[in-house]
């Protein structure tokens, strides 16, 4: 019984991490192109959520208004939800001397980003709407290569690529190291197949004629982009475009993050359960399932896999295999000790493979509680 268990949770990993990437890789060897054109240029609008921003407002303003990009078909929406600082005097002040037009529209009560997107939406003017967040660094020809995509018919939403930079703006490389190295070349593959599963908030674009309301409890940046595989359109990467982030941030935050992500997204899957059909969606149900459904419950082979090989002491083959498991959880450990983005694979990957997985663990009880989760405070870094 051990036995069985030991090598089914294995086999479950490897299929999660290694084996379903690898059938991907092979799959986009015929791969589907993106009829990009750089001469597609529609209105655009830039739409921002803001809470207590007034440390990153203004800076993120000017970074859209250095956008490459012709101005007359430019526009910045903010919304700000009930913020208490000087959030909404710094966005109505730059207002004034910009160049292009920028609006703020203040939400009360507070009611999180997804309501804020909701209230801006139908103010826009925009053929393709952009989101960015209220700290969100983008490279300056950002816009136009997100819109480009948009020259091909099928394509409904795009998003782009974060990577970590120091504090005077040089690149440091693909958040958060090894383990977003994996996930941007795992988006790349699905772009090729179809459709990807997973996108970057901060930098990402959908024509405006796909967006409907959600409810203020729904992740938007995983519902709004199955929302459009729904309507039959196509959700691409865009690996030139992109987010810039600082690389200082502290575990806590991180940790607290992709826990309110991964639980705001479990309950996106519920709401979109309709794409886990896969007599209806033959290739995004297997991919949904497998990179997403799978990916957050991982920690439950994980477990599996531990208990199992202890059970197994006594047999010299699966010592070896424990020492393995707990060497790749030491080096995990030692690279919580020394977080940062420039560490070597061989810490950053385990580390952030351990962060990730008992985030799921986390958000995955709270989901069992019925939590929901539709404001935060800004995240520090």
């Amino acid at each position: 019984m051990l036995t069985s268990i030991f090598w089914l949770s294995l086999l479950l990993l490897f299929y999660i991490y290694i084996g379903y990437p690898l059938v991907v890789a092979m799959c986009a060897l015929k791969a589907k192109k993106v009829a990009c054109n750089d001469q597609f240029l529609p209105h655009v609008s830039i739409l921002i959520a803001a809470y207590n921003e007034e440390k990153d407002i203004v800076a993120t303003l000017n970074n859209k208004l250095q956008q490459k990009y012709p101005r007359d078909k430019l526009e910045i929406l903010v919304v700000s939800d009930e913020s208490t600082d000087e959030t909404d005097q710094l966005v109505e002040e730059f207002a004034l001397t910009s160049d292009v037009p920028v609006r703020l529209i203040r939400q009360m009560p507070r009611a999180g980003k997804t309501s804020g997107l909701n209230l801006l939406v139908p103010e826009s003017r925009g053929d393709i709407l952009l989101f960015s967040d209220a700290n969100s660094l983008w490279s300056t020809d950002a816009v136009a290569l997100l819109v480009s995509n948009f020259a091909d018919a099928t394509v409904g939403y795009v998003t782009g690529k974060m990577v970590y930079v120091n504090s005077d703006g040089s690149l440091i490389g693909d958040g958060c190291s090894s383990y977003m190295k994996y996930e941007n070349w795992l988006r790349g593959k699905e772009t090729s197949i179809g459709s990807i599963v997973g996108v970057d908030g901060g930098v990402d674009a959908v024509r405006k004629q796909l967006y409907s309301d959600m409810r203020a409890d729904q992740l938007p940046d995983f519902v709004l982009p199955l929302s459009v595989v729904t309507q039959g359109y196509r959700v691409i990467y865009a690996p030139t475009a992109l987010l810039k982030e600082y690389s200082l941030s502290t575990v806590e935050s991180e940790y607290r993050m992709r826990v309110r992500v991964t639980l705001r997204a479990m309950w996106a899957l519920l709401d979109m359960k309709h794409l886990l059909n896969c007599f209806k969606f033959p290739v995004f149900s297997w991919q949904l399932i497998s990179h997403k459904v799978l990916r957050y419950l991982a920690f439950i082979p994980m477990l599996s896999l531990w208990v199992a090989n202890i059970g197994l002491l006594g047999n010299p083959f699966y010592e070896v295999l424990l020492m393995g498991q707990l060497l790749f959880y030491a080096l995990a450990l030692v690279g919580h000790y020394s977080n940062g983005a420039s560490q070597p694979f061989y810490l950053s990957l385990p580390y952030y493979f351990v962060v990730v997985n008992l985030a799921c663990a986390h958000a995955f009880f709270r989901f069992l509680r019925g939590e929901k989760q539709a404001v935060w405070n800004p995240r520090v870094g």
